[in-house]
């Protein structure tokens, strides 16, 4: 057998590697096939978006339209390793609004689960900035990562408060229901979708027998509106009131796609492989942690049968009512 010369095999190593390389850059290419106005919204800065989470929100979205199951122009994702508080007053923007067909992208501020602290037994709690636990437990108050697609809307009479002087007004909260595939898929179980972050707070009940949310005494709910927005939910996602009634007017009767990162697999993949992860936030939390509910629910299902909440006591009359 004849010896190649070692010039030759130098050349065809070369070639060999260009070879691949081409390859594997047309591959890339025809995988990820993202339009150059949207890519250039990729990075690591406020108000970006990371690459891994536009590839799989773009995926998701692409093969529901492809299924038949949303004709929304626009899709959602969120990235909930990035920070949702700046400091400063200054919300994070991570939650983004994506609309190709009129090449729209728009980044938004959105709250991240706050987890629980079941004193004495386990602590899965999150703080206002960075979430560091993550899961899928019933009554966890935690965000779970993957496929959503949103559902129905619901709106809901929570009660009055104060606008101006003698002046009151009914708060009706819009609540839309996530349904989830994979971990998320107890969404709906869960009670997991969008909503304004605004809540009532220090309730007691006024007398006002013709609102026609008067109970049979004629009494309706009432306190005063805070908006938390800056702060942590129960697992929902949660947007400013301003934010929310357009985010809402969007799925109405029009369903769409919302992918939310990060999924367990991406959370065991950060210590094996360096899976992306927000920067500021690894530094600050050290390790996420993911909360399978199998493991989860049997602990929170024990803590409640050991700390029974108190029975519900009714509002108290409003002073000056």
């Amino acid at each position: 057998m004849r010896s190649v010369p070692l010039g030759v095999v130098s050349i065809l190593g070369l070639l060999v590697a260009v070879i691949a390389l081409t390859t594997s850059v047309r591959s890339f290419a025809a995988r990820s096939d993202i339009p150059a106005w949207l890519q250039a919204h990729v990075g690591d800065g406020d108000g970006q978006i990371a690459q891994v989470v536009l590839e799989r929100a773009r995926a998701l979205y692409l093969k529901k339209v492809g299924q038949g199951a949303v004709k929304n122009p626009c899709y959602f994702a969120m990235d909930a390793t990035r920070p949702g508080d700046m400091g400063n007053g200054v919300l994070g923007r991570r939650y983004y609004v994506i609309c190709e067909a009129e090449q729209s992208f728009r980044a938004i501020s959105s709250g991240h689960g706050s987890g629980r602290n079941l004193k004495g037994v386990v602590d899965f709690s999150n703080g206002r900035r960075c979430a560091k636990n993550f899961g899928n437990a019933l009554d966890s108050s935690l965000t779970t990562g993957g496929a959503y697609m949103t559902g129905e809307a619901k709106t809901s009479f929570k009660g009055y408060y104060r606008t101006g002087a003698k002046q009151d007004a009914a708060f009706l909260r819009t609540f839309i229901q996530f349904d989830g595939e994979g971990e998320a898929a107890n969404a709906r179980q869960r009670v997991i979708g969008g909503h304004a972050a605004q809540v009532l707070k220090g309730m007691c009940l006024r007398k006002s027998p013709k609102s026609s949310y008067a109970d049979h005494d004629g009494y309706v709910p009432f306190g005063k509106l805070v908006d938390y927005a800056g702060g942590r939910s129960n697992g929902c996602t949660s947007w400013s009131s301003a934010d929310a009634r357009q985010m809402i007017a969007m799925v109405k009767n029009n369903p769409t796609t919302l992918y939310i990162y990060p999924e367990s697999r991406d959370i065991a993949a950060v210590a094996k492989t360096g899976a992306y992860w927000n920067a500021s936030c690894l530094k600050e939390i050290g390790a996420p942690k993911f909360w399978p509910r199998k493991t989860l629910e049997p602990i929170i299902a024990q803590y409640s049968k050991d700390h029974p909440a108190p029975p519900p006591q009714p509002l108290p009359i409003c002073k000056g009512s």
